[in-house]
């Protein structure tokens, strides 16, 4: 073979070499995964844990002391306001209320007309009055309609009652929610739900009162109910240096099925934005106090600053420096198969308020 024919040989070679690596560089670009910024709505959301509590609750004791002699009720009991739920043996207490009424009918008898008198008068009126409570608290009855969730003590036991006379109880009205207590007698309005979860600092700054919500429960696939947050601690609580707050929230609609003690998740929205140009928020990068995007324009990639608006957990507005129908370039994933052109992020744009999903 001679020397010109070897040159050329060489020559067709390396333009073929070159042809092939061209080739390859064309389909590696072609490779590169996108995304298209699209129209849609965007909803930010914070969420948190917790337990189905009763917003009304009391642990209820007997205002003195004595002998159980009936229970009325168990617990998951039905109850009605005023209805009566356990007794003491009120047979001592009636003898003294006895008593105390003929000692005051003697001073009403005997007139106020002298100091002396109307001392004695006053005396005989108080006692009467103190055994009159006296007997009452013998008796305990419901402060409110509701269920019973606990009785704690049985029939024949001494009960030692409260310092105070009257119908005792060693909770009140809870405004924190929680349903724990140690009265005689424990009883829920499960009529008036809520929950407490604990939001992080970062969340909590978000929320404000009177912001709907949904809670989900986990023993209750499919079901939801409707909320407002009515209440937001100032004091926080920290746990393995987190520090977080606890938010009530107040259930407005409860479904029959909801039951007192349910874990559930409460969601509260935080912003919304609809019919705006949005893409991945794992997609957006901010660094040096500028945030970007990758496009990708006739097969370069360009970082691109960005305005954002409302951040969701899947998508963010964006509200400059992206136009709908811009291919954007996100992320690489160590997991899933690279598609090429306009593929889908991760099978398509997740939910995010009907975003719709993919390049085109």
């Amino acid at each position: 073979m001679t020397n010109g024919a070897l040159a050329v040989l060489l020559l067709g070679g390396a333009a073929f070499a070159y042809s092939q690596l061209g080739t390859e560089e064309a389909a590696s670009e072609s490779a590169v995964r996108t995304v298209t910024a699209s129209r849609g709505t965007v909803v930010a959301a914070v969420s948190a844990t917790g337990a189905v509590e009763s917003s009304r609750f009391r642990a209820l004791s007997f205002g003195t002391s004595g002998t159980v002699e009936k229970i009325y009720v168990k617990a998951g009991d039905k109850v009605s306001k005023g209805q009566i739920l356990a007794r003491l043996d009120d047979a001592a207490a009636r003898e003294n209320l006895s008593a105390a009424k003929a000692s005051y009918d003697s001073a009403l008898a005997d007139g106020t007309d002298t100091a002396q008198l109307y001392a004695a008068y006053v005396k005989a009126r108080n006692s009467y009055r103190e055994a009159q409570r006296t007997v009452a608290a013998t008796v305990l009855k419901a402060p409110f309609g509701g269920t019973v969730t606990a009785v704690n003590g049985s029939v024949g036991q001494s009960n030692g009652g409260q310092s105070s006379g009257g119908q005792g109880t060693s909770g009140s009205t809870s405004t924190s929610g929680s349903t724990s207590g140690s009265g005689f007698v424990e009883l829920a309005d499960t009529a008036k739900l809520q929950l407490v979860g604990t939001f992080t600092e970062s969340d909590v700054g978000k929320l404000k009162k009177g912001q709907s919500a949904t809670v989900t429960f986990d023993a209750l696939p499919g079901v939801s109910a409707t909320g407002k947050v009515s209440q937001i601690e100032p004091v926080a609580t920290t746990s393995n240096n987190v520090v977080q707050y606890p938010v009530t929230v107040t259930f407005t609609e409860v479904p029959d099925a909801v039951r007192l003690g349910q874990t559930a998740t409460v969601e509260v929205v935080t912003g919304r934005a609809e019919n705006v140009v949005a893409v991945p928020s794992t997609a957006i990068s901010t660094s040096g106090g500028q945030t970007t995007v990758t496009v990708l324009q006739q097969g370069r990639q360009t970082r691109t600053p960005v305005e954002v608006g409302v951040r969701g957990t899947t998508l963010t507005e964006i509200r400059s420096g992206v136009s709908e129908g811009d291919q954007i370039v996100p992320p690489a994933v160590s997991t899933g198969t690279t598609q090429g052109g306009n593929g889908r992020f991760g099978g398509g744009f997740p939910g995010g308020g009907g975003m719709p999903g993919g390049g085109r």
